[in-house]
């Protein structure tokens, strides 16, 4: 327990120091694919937020999700590849395939969601290829390109508020 609240707050040092070197970038096309970046540990109704997006015109074989878990039960039945933080090692490199597949991805979105700074997810956001990342205000400015005040329980008012700044951005 000990040892991994160390090898948390040493991989959020080496993380911020890096986040000096970020460079911003604009996305110039609309956004067709969407990575999805959950923290399963406060947010539980993955499948209604999926169906959000779907909603406001996002095909759903365009949408590719990821989930973290701080606990691992053995009769869980996952429908999304899951991670945790055994995944993680203390030099803050990501040792899951699938965790990797997703950060090299080239999503023209990612949506961070997730509103408890954890040394993984902010690995994940910081590493990850994607064009244009959205999140939480209450995560580090500097990881993402928009960020929408709200809380994770209400993901209707993310995925509106969302929305609403994609089309004033000619996003989609």
């Amino acid at each position: 327990m000990f040892l991994n609240y160390v090898k948390d707050f040493s991989v959020k040092k080496i993380l911020k120091n890096s986040l000096h070197n970020v460079k911003s970038s604009s996305l110039s096309t609309s956004i067709q694919t969407v990575g999805l970046l959950i923290d399963s540990s406060y947010f539980s109704e993955k499948e209604a937020l999926i169906d959000e997006l779907i909603a406001n015109g996002i095909f759903e074989s365009n949408i590719k999700v990821i989930v973290y878990k701080d606990k691992f039960k053995k009769n869980d039945v996952d429908t999304h590849p899951v991670f945790g933080t055994k995944d993680l090692n203390w030099k803050g490199d990501i040792t899951d395939l699938q965790v990797n597949d997703f950060v090299n991805e080239k999503f023209d979105l990612l949506i961070n969601y997730y509103d408890v700074e954890k040394a993984i997810l902010m690995v994940v956001t910081h590493n990850s290829k994607a064009q244009f990342k959205v999140g939480f205000s209450s995560i580090d400015k500097r990881l993402n390109h928009l960020m929408i005040n709200t809380n994770a329980e209400n993901y209707k008012v993310f995925i509106h508020e969302l929305f609403r700044y994609l089309k004033i951005l000619n996003k989609l």
